[in-house]
């Protein structure tokens, strides 16, 4: 019984090493990427308030809404200073339902509604997530598709996948009261007509659960895009995010 026991925790051991060599290796990348990039390209400074109302409502299934908002504050190159340029970008609207599928998978699907000047832009949503709670941490992958529709464009069509880790900053789990670190690398593939394009972004928060319904995160959200044609585009933005569960 005990050689079981030994071998059994050595295998967890050994799976949650891998799995923090696989976040890292990634997180790495898109590091590697933004350093190569970064220097040669302009930049955009920006805000980004969100708010997350999620609602259970039975069998798995649970409903959730987000109204998320840019705003830009700021402008520049790396080789000057930045200069003022308060500009209001858009307004999202995004609805998703998600089903529990088996004891840490979920698939959702979903609509976006954008609002920026006199645009109107509509996109669909589909996604996976899988859910993996480590010793100390937990570790997300999920991997999501949509499709974007505005007014004399061609349809986008975007394949992302975005890993996350959420680490307790004190004890072993995260518990109303308390600060934690969430980390997420995200590499998001857009294909428009004939266009390709590869974004990656970096977002590292420091997050704070008030209670089992409300927390609020917040930190730097950066995001490079358009590096593969060599003329890339880098956006930091201050992410902001409020989350209630009703």
């Amino acid at each position: 019984m005990d050689n079981i026991l030994t071998r059994r925790k050595f295998g967890l051991k050994t799976q949650t090493t891998l799995n923090t060599r696989f976040w890292l290796l990634l997180l790495f990348f898109g590091i590697a990427l933004i350093q190569k990039n970064a220097a040669q390209s302009g930049y955009r400074i920006g805000l980004l308030p969100a708010v997350n109302i999620n609602k259970p409502i039975g069998r798995g299934w649970a409903v959730n809404f987000k109204y998320e908002l840019r705003q830009f504050v700021a402008e520049g190159d790396y080789s000057a200073s930045p200069e003022s340029a308060f500009e209001y970008d858009l307004s999202d609207f995004i609805f998703i339902a998600s089903k529990k599928v088996g004891l840490n998978n979920t698939i959702a699907g979903g609509y976006l509604f954008r609002l920026r000047g006199a645009t109107v832009t509509h996109r669909t949503i589909q996604q996976f997530t899988i859910v993996r709670k480590l010793n100390a941490f937990r570790l997300a992958h999920r991997i999501s598709t949509d499709q974007t529709f505005e007014p004399d464009n061609p349809v986008e069509y975007r394949l992302r996948y975005r890993l996350t880790t959420e680490l307790p900053l004190n004890g072993e789990s995260v518990d109303p009261g308390e600060w934690y670190v969430k980390i997420s690398n995200e590499y998001l593939n857009s294909l428009q007509e004939n266009s390709y394009d590869l974004e990656v972004r970096l977002i590292p928060l420091l997050g704070y659960e008030f209670n089992d319904n409300n927390k609020l995160e917040f930190g730097p959200d950066y995001r490079i895009s358009s590096f593969l044609e060599n003329s890339p585009r880098s956006v930091y933005w201050l992410s902001v995010n409020w989350f209630v569960k009703l």
